[in-house]
């Protein structure tokens, strides 16, 4: 039954659960928002302490011999590496008299290939007259050199093509000699020989023909390639706008930041494991969460809302506290300041019933350091709380924080309200409070939320009960009071535990669009 129930768990509980990370994400909603600040205010200083230096660009039309209307771009790739040789940096540094190596000239400029024909220079200098006179004479050298290649190019072609036409020219004056010295002697044999020569002679003079026009169209090629090459752009100065550049390098930094920021958070909260939905902390204290309440005042609007709902909470706990025969203690995690407020208006609203004592363990003694108002309640330390009278109302605030004595917890009261704060405590920190405190048999009569999610849709009611708890059910008899909760633990079975848990009182969420129940 029990690994049958526990395999059911595992199985129902995602690896990630996305709901939670997003509301985790959401509230950390400082740390991303920051570093996108952060990264606006980077990217507009880039853009004001860094600028670019100053920047020609001319473009240059090139034309090849091989064009293809299906051309991948390999010849002007081609052409851009060349570029970017020191012959072509050697060549523009000697036309602008420049004693500056080719090495370092190269780093200055670059090109890229815009179509199959285009090919576009940028080159950066000292100063605006500077980067166009050297864009200037880098397309002055390309085009040069690609011409000079193109020339030498059909030039090499036509004289191979010739060479061939003169060897065949040497062949087919052999033939015609052959052919007019005729056969010493005649019959079939002879007169094969003479038509094989007639045929050699016209297939020579064929090809002589043909390597003479190919010759020609090799010459011809080349002019039409020289005129194509050309400077289609002249060089000029890039405008450098610094409020577009800020506003653009500002936006890319905004950008960067908060993706940044949102992967930080977010890998913040898988790692930290920070419960913060209302399901996820009850089920971790096996507690039902049974009121929410803001960490600050909130919104002017909300201001009302906020009131009443903490009017309801004291109202209920001070119910709580009367119809208990046992001492009841506020335990705080991560909002020590909320605790001893809620311990304040708890003891304002148990004043007309008699004296009130109020032990005070959170951290620094915060409630028995202040001074003690005329008629209002009494306030002592933690030590001092073995030693007190059970004449009048009485209950203790402490704090369940890592260092906690938990030995101690029981002379603050013997049932409890635990006020945790939502995505203070991790998971294992709130199993280990539900632990201890059921080893030390105090039962937990529910949670109240602060600072919760405003847009939470979770229950955080458990149903089951003491079922939750991971060991240690108390065994302490279920007692019947006016406004607290009722718990009876019955055997069922095979000695499984059943809980009957009486309708308990519940605050809700005045820091969003809930009504308060």
């Amino acid at each position: 039954m029990t690994t049958s129930t526990t395999t059911e768990s595992s199985a129902s509980t995602p690896l990630l659960d996305l709901q939670a990370l997003v509301v985790s994400v959401r509230r950390r909603r400082r740390l991303w928002s920051a570093m996108a600040l952060l990264g606006l205010l980077a990217g507009a200083a880039v853009a004001v302490l860094m600028p670019p230096p100053p920047t020609a660009v001319t473009k240059v039309l090139v034309a090849h011999e091989e064009d293809q209307p299906n051309d991948t771009g390999t010849l002007i790739r081609t052409d851009v590496e060349l570029l970017g040789t020191t012959r072509i940096a050697e060549k523009a540094l000697r036309t602008l008299k420049s004693p500056e190596k080719p090495e370092d000239f190269m780093r200055d400029y670059r090109g890229a290939g815009l179509t199959n024909n285009l090919l576009q220079i940028t080159v950066t200098g000292d100063s605006d007259t500077e980067a166009t006179a050297r864009a200037k004479a880098l397309a002055d050298a390309f085009v040069a050199d690609h011409v000079k290649r193109m020339r030498d190019a059909a030039t090499a072609e036509a004289k191979s093509l010739l060479d061939q036409r003169d060897r065949m020219r040497d062949e087919l004056a052999q033939v015609n000699k052959a052919i007019g010295d005729g056969p010493a002697e005649s019959g079939p044999k002879a007169s094969a020989n003479m038509e094989s020569l007639f045929a050699r002679r016209a297939e020579l003079t064929s090809r002589i023909t043909d390597f003479g026009q190919r010759a020609a169209e090799a010459r011809t090629g080349t002019p039409k390639v020289v005129a194509g090459t050309q400077v289609v752009d002249a060089p000029r100065a890039l405008r450098y706008s610094l409020p577009k550049a800020a506003a653009t390098n500002a936006g890319i930094g905004f950008v960067l930041g908060l993706v940044l920021g949102l992967a930080v958070a977010a890998v913040g909260t898988v790692v930290a494991d920070r419960p913060v939905l209302r399901r996820e902390i009850a089920a971790n204290l096996g507690a039902s969460v049974i009121a929410e309440l803001p960490r600050r005042s909130g919104r002017p609007w909300r201001r009302r809302r906020i009131r009443a709902a903490r009017e309801r909470l004291t109202a209920s706990l001070a119910r709580t506290v009367r119809g208990s025969a046992e001492p009841v203690s506020l335990l705080e995690l991560g909002c020590a300041r909320s605790a001893r407020v809620l311990a304040l208006e708890l003891a304002d609203a148990l004043a007309p019933d008699g004296p009130v004592v109020i032990v005070d363990a959170l951290p620094g003694s915060q409630l028995a350091g202040r001074r003690q108002k005329p008629g209002g309640p009494t306030v002592v330390s933690g030590k001092d709380a073995a030693d007190l009278s059970h004449e009048g109302r009485r209950f203790g605030v402490g704090s369940v924080a890592p260092g906690t004595a938990w030995t101690d917890l029981q002379y603050l009261g013997t049932r409890t309200v635990l006020v945790v704060r939502a995505g203070h405590g991790s998971a294992a920190w709130l199993h280990t409070v539900a632990r201890q405190l059921a080893d030390q048999g105090i039962p937990v009569i529910g949670v109240v939320l602060i600072d919760p999610d405003p847009r939470d849709r979770t229950d955080g009611t458990l149903w089951d009960g003491l079922h939750t708890a991971l060991r240690g059910h108390s065994e302490r008899q279920a007692r019947q009071n006016g406004g607290g909760i009722s718990h009876a633990v019955k055997a069922v079975g095979d000695g499984q535990l059943r809980t009957e848990r009486q309708p308990i009182w519940a605050t809700r969420v005045p820091d969003s669009d809930q009504e308060a129940r």
